[in-house]
């Protein structure tokens, strides 16, 4: 028998239709925890709606800085991105949700946690992943995989039939995901592929046709691979982020629509809006391009597509993640200087970089007249390099 259980609670349509099942069905106490991510809602009124639905007790924690600094800003010095587009701005927040639960489970002696996935996504698995990694005693319940709902539209109907007020709708039954990193759009009529995503969807990000006509310099500045400071004023992460989505979003810069693979095998559409993210990634490999040595640049990037599947698989507090951060996180030590980044009508583009720890070389680097680089020498560079070439090609040769 459960007395009492943590869920992990938005004030959204599943979450809240989840308090009253939960209570039902367990008769144990429910214990809400709203995580502040940077959704930009009324909190307080998502705890009190969270207390009328029936939740005991409400936990509502102001993450953001710990949320930019422990988990945004450690895969931006990674470069992260899923599947050539996805900055991973949902994936990247399970893991911290997860973990304040598994914290407040433990102070209030609860037997279970519980999160309002589904049995399809991705988030279960980013969810149960941490809970199990964190506690692994922990009864994990899912009640997308136990209740007898089988769509958000009878999860409308129940919710109007228990007077449990929701956001989503028939005529605009899309799941919106925000945080402090990104916002995305999912399900209902983004799950045509070939429909183009309504006009009034989107947030934070104006259209780039209607973005200003004259474009934006900023200079972002770096220390040990994290962005420290826009225009010398130095910031929080979470208020550089915030700062930056601003600028970038009024500049119609960060959309992405598309289809990915979930890990459970499913194709998914996905639309985002990730402003702040988008010139931070750009500004980030900029830097990186005149500080790191060829061939760690390169080793780095050969990591990066596994690093990536680890965040968006839910495998945050895995060894084998924790293990390829600290590699990254090494190569990352001289990576700082300035970027200036030049931003018109929906692109970010890098016109300036410069470091301390630069291995630019100008003298090196020119087509005019200089004695540093003896340009005879790349003959037999050259000669070397091609030997394999030229044996594979007189192998064949002697075949046939």
């Amino acid at each position: 028998m459960l007395k009492k259980i943590v869920l992990a609670y938005s004030g959204g349509l599943d979450t809240s239709v989840a308090i009253k099942w939960l209570k039902e069905k367990y008769g144990a106490k429910i214990i809400a925890f709203c995580a502040d991510l940077g959704q930009g809602e009324d909190l307080e009124a998502v705890r009190k709606k969270a207390i009328r639905t029936g939740a005991s007790k409400v936990y509502v924690e102001d993450v953001r800085e710990e949320f930019a600094r422990d988990y945004i800003f450690p895969m931006l010095r990674v470069n992260a991105v899923y599947e050539g587009s996805y900055l991973l701005g949902t994936s990247i927040a399970r893991p911290l949700i997860a973990k304040k639960q598994i914290e407040i489970a433990v102070k209030e002696g609860a037997e279970a946690v519980a999160h309002g996935a589904t049995g399809k996504g991705n988030d279960q698995v980013r969810f149960e992943l941490t809970y199990y990694a964190l506690k692994p005693d922990i009864k994990v319940i899912a009640p997308w995989r136990e209740w007898q709902f089988d769509s958000r539209q009878s999860l409308i109907r129940y919710s109007a039939k228990h007077g449990i007020p929701v956001t989503a709708t028939k005529e605009k039954p899309y799941s919106i995901d925000r945080n402090l990193f990104h916002i995305s759009y999912e399900g209902g009529i983004l799950e045509d592929p070939w429909q183009e995503p309504p006009a009034d969807m989107y947030t934070t990000i104006v259209p780039p046709e209607k973005a200003p006509d004259k474009a934006s310099y900023i200079n972002i500045s770096y220390e040990k691979g994290n962005p420290v400071a826009i225009d010398n004023k130095r910031m929080s992460p979470s208020r550089l982020l915030e700062r930056l989505n601003t600028i970038a979003g009024g500049h119609g810069i960060g959309r992405v629509d598309t289809v990915e693979n979930r890990y459970v095998g499913i194709k998914s559409r996905g639309v985002y809006e990730t402003p702040g993210g988008t010139v931070l990634h750009a500004a980030h490999r900029a830097l990186e391009s005149i500080v790191l040595d060829r061939e760690i640049m390169h080793l780095r990037d050969s990591l990066i597509t596994r690093y990536a599947e680890l965040v968006y698989y839910g495998y945050w507090f895995s060894p084998e993640r924790v293990a390829l951060q600290n590699l990254m996180d090494d190569m990352q030590k001289d990576v700082a200087g300035t970027v200036r980044m030049k931003l018109y009508k929906g692109g970010c583009f890098t016109v300036g970089r410069k470091s301390p720890y630069s291995l630019y070389n100008p003298e090196l680097a020119t087509f005019e007249k200089e004695d540093v680089y003896n340009q005879k020498d790349a003959e037999g560079f050259i000669r070397i390099n091609a030997l394999r070439l030229k044996l594979s090609k007189l192998k064949k040769k002697g075949k046939r």
